[in-house]
Parts: C-alpha cells; structure tokens; sequence
C-alpha cells in the first residue's frame, strides 16, 4: 500500500515537473518575443487547473497516508495554486492574461514562480524515490 502511494507520487511529480519546464519555455518564448502575450497566456492557462490537481492529489495522497512531513511540505504549494486561481480579477483571461503580462513585471515574476516550482518538484521527486524506494525493501 504504501509503495503504491509513493509510486503514483511520483508519476504525479513527473507531470508536475514536465508542465513547470512547459511554463518556463513558454515564458521564455514570450520573453524572447517568439510568440504573442495572448498564444503564451492561452497555452498557461489551459495547464494551470491540472497542475492544482495534480499537486492537490499528491497533498491529499500524503494526507490519507499519514505522511505528515510530507504533507506540510506540500501542503502550502497546493494552498498557493488554489489562490492563485481563485484571486484571478474579474475581467482577466485567467491567471495569465495577455494584457497585464508585460506590465508591473509579471512576466519575469510568471517566470521566478516556474522555477521556484521546478525546484520543489525536483526536490519531492528524489524525496518521493527515497520514500518508495525505503517502502519497497519493508514490504
């Protein structure tokens, strides 16, 4: 059971991981003027209620599985997705807007955020192959 946990941890975590790179290039892209603010904030915001899914499911996988260390450490990731989703302004395209994206420095904000998230996940995937990796020889 418990190795069943942290396997679906970590292919959640992979997801996770792929879709902060998927931000990061998309955001570098618009940076570089490869793409327009409106493609860039359309690509985002379709992946933005998966990724707090995905992050949200490993928050409650750690939750029902008593792993309370790793749940505090996921814990306020997945409460910083569900703001960040909840305070969009009325009027926005969603929690990237093409409009605002280039003004008071939310692109290289956007972008700061991405890889923070990169990191983290990075950090809770050898955290979760640790984890499985220990369950699997107690089983």
């Amino acid at each position: 059971m418990e190795a069943a946990v942290f396997i679906l941890s970590l292919v959640d975590c992979c997801a996770l991981i792929f879709l902060s790179v998927y931000f990061i290039i998309t955001l570098s892209d618009l940076e570089c003027d490869y793409i327009n603010a409106r493609a860039c904030c359309s690509k985002l915001n379709k992946w933005v209620i998966p990724e707090m899914i995905g992050q949200c499911l490993s928050t409650m996988l750690m939750l029902v599985s008593m792993h309370w260390f790793i749940f505090l450490l996921n814990f306020p990731v997945a409460i910083w997705n569900i703001y960040r989703y909840v305070k969009v302004p009325l009027g926005n395209m969603g929690v990237f807007d093409p409009t605002e994206i280039h003004n008071r420095g939310q692109l290289k904000s956007h972008m700061k955020e991405a890889m923070i998230k990169l990191g983290y996940h990075l950090l809770c995937f050898f955290i979760y192959l640790y984890s499985m990796i220990l369950a699997l020889i107690n089983d």
